[in-house]
């Protein structure tokens, strides 16, 4: 069933030169696939990205909850300026963002919620490093136990917080957010001194809303999850592509 957007909320304006564009990418550029792994990028998406990109001087990035190293692997040539894990990585240039090491306890709730994914076929325990995110797309009966043992682990680790999304509950370390790598990102060139804009889908997104709104910029919420902080909405991952020019022919 296709999203429906919100009357209230107009559609974004087409891409400018003075943007500095920020993009998510499950949910806003790539359709939510049953696993993390399974999402695709399709040559007719990077290459509008790669012209997007050249036409803003490099003033576009990704803002995922996806790692770097993934965010690189599936864009592969194309290679951005990017937030991972919801703003606890960021890359621009030759800059990268510290990461903690990885705590011993992690590991063990690792274990235990591979135990609760044997029980509901199709459940995914993606592993990101210094986080952990447990998916229940495929079978909603496994967010209880997954969100009971989330919340526990949360409070077994002091430095981590709970990030809630759709089918999908991350543990991971507290810290910044995806609001405060678009901030940090419009401090530098070439992103300082343009019209910001970002478009999300999640409740994650909300951070990078509320910077983007405190900078005058374009807020998008893809699809119609409510209520949101963004000022502008597109309906869906195809209304995104259509919105940034790529050739809907040549999509796989």
């Amino acid at each position: 069933m296709q999203a429906l957007r919100d009357p209230t909320r107009p559609r974004p304006p087409p891409p400018a030169d003075d943007w500095a564009l920020f993009l998510d990418v499950d949910g806003c550029l790539l359709d939510f696939a049953a696993t993390p792994d399974g999402a695709v990028v399709d040559a007719a998406l990077r290459d509008a990205l790669l012209r997007l990109s050249a036409r803003l001087g490099g003033a576009m990035a990704l803002v995922s909850g996806r790692s770097l190293a993934t965010l690189d692997a599936m864009f592969a040539p194309l290679r951005v300026p990017a937030a991972g894990l919801h703003g606890l990585e960021r890359r621009h240039g030759d800059l990268h963002a510290d990461i903690r090491p990885v705590p011993p306890k992690l590991a063990q709730v690792r274990e235990a919620a591979l135990s609760i994914a044997r029980k509901y076929p199709g459940t995914v325990v993606e592993d990101k490093g210094i986080a952990l995110a447990l998916h229940w797309r495929a079978d909603p009966l496994a967010a209880t136990d997954f969100e009971a043992l989330a919340a526990t682990a949360a409070m077994e680790l002091p430095d981590y917080r709970l990030q809630h999304g759709d089918h999908v509950i991350e543990l991971r370390p507290a810290g910044a957010t995806k609001g405060d790598a678009i901030a940090a990102f419009l401090d530098e060139a070439p992103f300082r001194a343009r019209m910001p804009v970002f478009a999300g889908d999640d409740l994650t997104d909300e951070h990078g809303f509320e910077a983007i709104n405190a900078h005058g910029g374009v807020s998008v919420l893809v699809g119609a999850r409510e209520p949101s902080a963004a000022r502008f909405g597109l309906r869906d991952v195809a209304d995104v592509h259509a919105w940034l020019g790529v050739a809907q022919g040549e999509r796989a």
